[in-house]
């Protein structure tokens, strides 16, 4: 079978920072910026990209729908 690697992106000028999708992640891929987007909010970004593994949990429960999920086979 083969193995599934994900890998995230996030619209950072539309996220609003209310890291619902870092505690969502299974392997803590997702983190918090130092820096904040054109409104204000610190935004999530992929700190860990190696640990996806291309869940969508993140994408799912995400209320702006700022996060698109890509999964490759390896």
């Amino acid at each position: 079978m083969a193995k599934i690697r994900g890998s995230i992106v996030v619209n950072i000028e539309k996220c609003k920072g209310c890291e619902i999708c870092t505690v969502s992640c299974p392997t803590g891929t997702i983190a918090m910026s130092k820096e904040v987007n054109g409104k204000g909010y610190y935004y999530a970004y992929p700190a860990y990209p190696d640990l996806c593994i291309g869940c969508a949990n993140c994408a799912v429960v995400c209320p702006d729908g700022v996060i698109t999920v890509y999964k490759t086979k390896i």
